[in-house]
């Protein structure tokens, strides 16, 4: 495999990595906090301080007419509605099944990317998602046995991984002008903004920062909205359907930190589908 082959899949692994993190921050940190204001405090940081960096280090630029137009639509579909929905969910599933919902990214991005762009599905690939798909099933069974999940909470997750696969395969044909991390900066704070009004409905306590939950936004600031996601434009810039069978690496490590930092059931179920995962990864990945 080329270098830049390999370069693609160490990115991609460095992805899945921190993105799956975000299920076990975000489980932590709604103990103590309300779900949405606990994202809505992520948004808004993220958002600032990616903006102000790239007024400091890159060349400032505001977004055109059509490109605030597209950045609202982005932001809409990839942060109001995907993660209202999944940190409402995460409180009714288990971390764990969390990060398993984003496994969806891969066979949902396919079928979009063919239905609405006519994009061709090579046959390995195929078998890669129907490998990935089993063996994130395998690795989750045994949680929807003890009912680590409720119906809503899974309803939840399915519509969210929906906007999200519409939100990738959307950036990925638009034509863009701003930097990487000028996009990740206004998607995030414009979705932020959007999600404003169902966060102050929704909310029923008094707001109260204290160290569990400030640490948990702080991770979910700079590891998963700064790192994680700016990986991701990359990622689906470059391949969007390469990149999505990444997605099926999220629920195996966040399986490995939801077992070691909650204590949720990490079992033969999951190593064997970790196996069926990397199988389906290696498939996706072969050109």
């Amino acid at each position: 495999m080329k270098n830049s082959g390999i370069q693609f899949i160490v990115l991609g692994v460095i992805f899945a990595i921190f993105w799956s993190s975000a299920s076990v921050a975000a489980k932590i940190g709604v103990q103590t906090m309300e779900p949405l204001v606990l994202f809505q405090s992520r948004f808004f940081i993220a958002g600032v301080l990616m903006l102000g960096y790239s007024a400091i280090f890159e060349k400032w630029q505001w977004p055109s007419k059509e490109e605030l137009k597209g950045l609202s639509i982005f932001g809409f579909l990839n942060i109001t509605v995907y993660l209202s929905l999944f940190v409402l969910a995460i409180k009714e599933v288990a971390a764990g099944i969390g990060s398993l919902s984003v496994s969806l990214g891969p066979l949902l991005m396919a079928i979009i990317s063919g239905l609405i762009l006519g994009k061709k599905i090579k046959i390995q690939q195929i078998i890669g998602l129907i490998l990935g798909f089993c063996g994130v099933f395998l690795a989750v069974w045994p949680l929807l046995q003890n009912s680590f999940a409720t119906p809503r909470g899974l309803i939840y997750l399915l519509i969210s991984m929906l906007s999200y696969s519409i939100a990738a395969v959307y950036f990925t044909e638009k034509h863009w002008t701003l930097s990487r991390i000028a996009i990740n900066g206004w998607q995030v704070l414009l979705g932020g903004l959007f999600m404003l009004p169902l966060t102050w409905f929704l909310n029923e306590k008094p707001i109260i920062y204290n160290l569990s939950n400030s640490l948990s936004i702080l991770w979910l600031v700079i590891p998963v909205s700064v790192l994680a996601v700016n990986l991701w434009l990359r990622l689906i810039k470059i391949d969007s359907v390469r990149a999505s069978f990444f997605l099926f690496l999220c629920p195996i490590f966040g399986f490995i930190f939801s077992s070691f930092i909650l204590d949720e059931p990490f079992t033969w179920h999951t190593m064997l589908g970790l196996v069926l995962v990397l199988g389906g990864l290696y498939l996706g990945q072969e050109k």
